[in-house]
């Protein structure tokens, strides 16, 4: 008998206590949206285990379904347009957009990504389906500094200026995490952290030796302005710094990022640095050292396996405390908690974007509208653009790049199913009744054989689009057809394509010729230059590149593109690609010839500056630099300007020789004028101080230049800068 009573009275206690307990973990803080984001996660950091917490510590977490934390994979890619995931909008590679000189648009252009980011997810979660690159968090952008044009990453950032890498940057980020004051729409990542820019062959090995004044003013001033933007999280690199691998270095992760600049997100490392911190730069004797090291020095979470498989094992022999543990984990937490994971889904305002916000006409759009503005306009022999459609009644486009969806989508890419490849661009725009022709006319190889050149002679005008594709520069690995891992030996242009721009020329005799150059950097332009009346650079342009590239062809735009890069004569002239210090590099730092100066651009309108107000001489340290310029349109077509200004310094050591620390896009119809106001806090030109090791304003002489490039000096304001 007592056999048979034995089961109900379980059941009866069973009955009576369930519902308790399950309304004490209704009742869990950490379940409560009423209560405070650090309540909510500290409430469930003290209800996970040790090995719980350790296990959440790596980019593919799994669930831990008694305290319904969901799995899930960080790793996502955004660099423009939700990528790796389907089909999705694609924007212009970053450094095109980076050509906009446009941060408005660039948050336009974020807010697009990061609405299809939300609706892919809603999509994946109604499934069930927790999948990598179907998540919430992206690792991007990428505001290192482009310092030398042989990386073959730099495709993937805003340039080699610091002050527009970080409003472009700031701009991005803003767009992507929403202005929602309680809500991630996504988490956005500034990588990758720091002084991170090249030889991609060895960026497991190499030891970034940089100075603190570089440091400061140059590799680190970006990731700063994004800190101080809101940035959710941050990116360690492969890289040492003066010794110590980024990603268990104390000075950059806690000494300045989080006490320094007051940083409350994650940093994540880059996918397997971890692992270089033992294998090959051979800082450390394995992953439990490293994983100890890490945890020590600020990293959050783990692109690899080292947290997951030996944080214990490194709390086990002492060398990390769960305290440490918790300190970690906490900041990965917050963020689940402000992308909303432990809420009522219904409740996100984000809930109700679906298929229909992904790849829209608004978004495709957008796209055309970027690809525009970010193509650069280098050369335009006697006005030969814009072409008028009725003048030309035969078109050849030709060129290894002009139907080549590698050299429109960049790399870090989605998938569209909406491509406009030039050729297609470009018949579209004339139509039925004008005769266009095709041909690849060569390859990245052949220096001998090419195709299309005799049809080219028989047609009114010739687009010949060549240059370079993400399987010859981009990141290590992907680019397989590089020589040089990801990265380019020279700034040449093919050999076969600079040997078919001679035969086409040859051949068409004296009916123009537009080139228009793929690229993700500098390019040697001079090599191609005497065989074409124009020259657009179309960068990597995205899905809508043939009918951006037509808007500017046929002159329904006026090409209103700048190059964020200085297009530099020779390498000979650049120091060593090994050499980090910035003595000689970039626009800021470099007086020698140049094919085309950092903010170049051509217009098919002109544009005259005046001086509106009285612009005063003096300021002190607290003030704000203010002008008032009227941009009058004196040309024969509507355009946009990018008006530039910088600063001049005093003569002192190793001061830039020029530096932009403001730029405004206005539109301006022709015969009309636009007043733009300038300011420069003049605490933006403070400096750092080697002696001090603190940033200092230094008194003297300065000048306010305003132009259309670097070396353009439309108007020159001298002014002084007291204590």
């Amino acid at each position: 008998m007592r056999k048979k009573i034995k089961f109900p009275i379980v059941v009866l206690i069973a009955m009576v206590f369930t519902p308790g307990l399950l309304r004490a973990q209704e009742k869990s803080i950490y379940k409560d949206q009423a209560q405070t984001i650090d309540n909510r996660v500290k409430d469930l950091v003290s209800k996970l285990t040790l090995e719980e917490k350790i296990s959440l510590l790596g980019y593919n977490s799994k669930a831990i379904p008694r305290l319904g934390i969901p799995a899930y994979n960080w790793w996502n890619e955004a660099l423009h347009g939700v990528a790796r995931a389907g089909e999705a909008t694609i924007f212009p590679q970053a450094i095109g957009m980076a050509a906009t000189f446009n941060n408005e648009l660039l948050k336009q252009v974020s807010t697009a990504i990061s609405t299809e980011a939300r609706a892919k997810y809603n999509l994946a979660i109604a499934q069930d389906r927790h999948l990598q690159y179907m998540g919430l968090t992206f690792w991007t952008p990428n505001i290192n500094i482009f310092r030398d044009p042989r990386w073959g990453r730099g495709q993937e950032t805003y340039g080699e200026d610091p002050y527009l890498t970080a409003t472009m940057g700031t701009a991005f980020l803003k767009g992507l995490q929403g202005d929602d004051p309680s809500h991630l729409k996504t988490s956005a990542t500034a990588k990758h952290f720091a002084v991170h820019s090249g030889p991609e062959a060895t960026r497991d090995y190499f030891d970034a030796v940089v100075d603190e004044k570089d440091l400061r003013e140059t590799y680190l001033y970006a990731f700063h302005a994004l800190v101080n933007g809101g940035v959710e999280s941050v990116m360690s690199a492969y890289n040492k710094i003066n010794g110590t691998p980024s990603s268990i270095n104390k000075m950059l992760l806690s000494d300045i990022l989080r006490k320094e600049w007051g940083f409350k997100g994650h940093v994540v490392t880059d996918c397997g640095a971890l692992d270089d911190v033992y294998s090959t730069h051979k800082s450390l004797d394995g992953p439990v050292e490293t994983a100890a090291a890490a945890i020590k020095a600020g990293i959050n979470l783990d692109c690899s396996t080292v947290l997951q498989n030996d944080a214990l094992k490194a709390v086990q022999k002492g060398l990390l405390t769960e305290n440490e543990i918790n300190t970690a984990l906490t900041a990965l937490l917050r963020t689940e908690f402000k992308l909303g994971f432990y809420d009522d889904a219904k409740l996100s305002p984000y809930y109700n974007y679906g298929a229909d916000s992904v790849h829209n006409n608004a978004h495709i759009a957008l796209a055309r509208k970027a690809a525009q503005q970010s193509m650069v306009l280098l050369k335009n022999d006697h006005n030969v653009l814009p072409l008028k459609k009725s003048g030309y009644p035969s078109l050849m486009v030709l060129g290894p790049n002009a139907a080549s969806l590698d050299a429109i989508i960049g790399n870090y890419h989605g998938t569209s199913s909406k491509v406009v490849n030039f050729v297609e661009g470009i018949t579209a725009a004339v139509g039925p009744g004008t005769r266009v022709e095709y041909d690849q006319g060569s390859d990245y190889k052949d220096t001998t054989h090419f195709g299309g050149t005799w049809a080219a002679g028989n047609a009114d005008a010739t687009i010949a689009v060549i240059g370079l594709s993400p399987v010859l520069e981009g990141e290590a690995g992907d680019a397989f057809l590089s020589e040089t891992g990801g990265d380019r030996k020279n700034l040449s242009l093919p050999a076969s394509e600079i040997a078919f721009m001679k035969a086409l020329r040859k051949s068409v005799k004296n009916k123009p010729i537009i080139a228009v150059i793929t690229a993700g950097s500098d390019i040697d332009i001079d090599a191609i230059a005497p065989y074409a009346d124009a020259i657009i650079l179309a960068w990597y342009p995205g899905e809508q590149a043939g009918n951006a590239l037509a808007d500017l062809v046929f002159g329904d735009i006026s090409p209103s593109g700048h190059l964020p890069l200085t297009f530099y004569k020779a390498l000979s002239n650049v120091p060593d690609y090994k050499d980090y210090s910035m003595k000689g590099r970039t626009y800021r730092y470099y007086t020698g010839p140049v094919q085309f100066p950092f903010g170049f651009g051509l217009s098919y309108t002109s544009f005259g500056y005046s001086v509106q107000d009285q612009f005063k001489t003096h300021y002190k340290t607290t003030d704000t630099l203010s002008v008032e310029v009227k941009v009058k349109n004196t040309g024969q077509m509507d355009g946009d300007e990018v008006v530039q200004a910088y600063i001049e310094y005093p003569k002192i050591d190793r001061m830039p020789v020029r530096e932009l620390k403001s730029f405004k896009r206005i539109s301006v119809n022709k015969g009309a004028d636009q007043t733009v106001t300038i300011r420069i806090p003049v605490n933006e030109l403070q400096k750092w101080d080697m002696t001090s090791h603190k940033w200092k304003i230094y008194p003297g002489s300065y000048k306010l230049i305003l132009g259309s490039n670097a070396r353009d000096e439309k108007l020159n304001l001298p002014f002084t800068v007291g204590k």
